[in-house]
This record gives C-alpha cells, structure tokens and sequence, in this order.
C-alpha cells in the first residue's frame, strides 16, 4: 500500500483487511491520487484515477440533466471481479474511492467496509494543515464545463 498522505494508512490498511479488496484508489474528486493498494504499474494507477474520477462526473452530469439527484457510487459486477465507485465528503475536500473485488467478498460487504473507511477518514484527517493544491484552482470547473457541452447543456 502506498499513500501520499500519512494520515489515511491506517483506515486504508483496516478497510483492506476487513473487505478483502484487491485493488483500492483514494483520490480527489479531479482523480490526484491520495492512496493505493494492488496496482503494480504508475501508469495503471493513473489511468484508473482519470477514468474513475471521468466516470463520477460524467454520471453526476447525466444525473443533473435527467432532473435526478446525484448519484454518488456506481457498480459494476463481472463474473470474476467487482467494481465499486463511489464519492464521499472528507475534511479535505471531496474524494473518490475506486474498489475491485473478487468472489471472496461481496458488493454488500465492500459498501459496509467502504462506509466505515469514510468515517475513519473524517476522523483521523488533521485539522491544522489546508488542503494540497496540484491541479489548477479551476480544473474541476472546466471539467464539468466540457461535459456539460458535451452533453447538450
């Protein structure tokens, strides 16, 4: 397991023991990687945080111009793995946790752990230090900018 951030190795290594997670991505909501676990390669880490973080907004968009209410987590079941997306509110901003699991768990169990990971978060972030900036101020914005151009809207 590899983090950027000290304070998220603890509720990261207790949700891989309890749900039995493969692969785990913490990262921004604009796909900055915070923490993993399971990826071998930098370049794969990369290319889930972008996709991941893509997926949540693209999804959000859709939500938005459909007149539903955000959808903050979305699933897809194969017959070998799992895949669990979800968004979450931190101390810190708000975050993306990208979970592939196998047949030795489930969907329900991986929500349950995921849903304690969240708490433990909140509570283990420190208060005193801000928030690192990486990205530009305003990336998010353009990225919702383009796919709401994309999308008609």
């Amino acid at each position: 397991m590899r983090a950027i951030e000290r304070w998220v190795e603890i509720p990261l290594q207790t949700f891989l023991a309890e749900s039995a997670a493969r692969v785990t991505l913490l990262m921004t909501s604009s796909g900055q990687v915070v923490a993993q676990h399971g990826f071998t390669r930098s370049l794969d880490i990369m290319s889930a945080a972008a996709l991941g973080a893509g997926i949540l907004a693209s999804t959000a968009e859709l939500a938005r111009v459909m007149g539903a209410q955000q959808i903050d987590a979305v699933v897809h079941q194969g017959g070998a793995v799992g895949v669990y997306l979800a968004g979450f509110e931190t101390p810190r901003g708000r975050w993306l946790g990208l979970v592939v699991f196998g047949r030795e768990t489930s969907l329900g169990l991986v929500q349950v752990f995921f849903a304690r990971l969240v708490s433990d978060l909140a509570h283990a972030a420190p208060a005193e230090e801000p928030p690192r900036q990486v990205l530009a101020e305003d990336f998010e914005d353009e990225l919702n900018a383009s796919l709401r151009t994309l999308f008609g809207r």
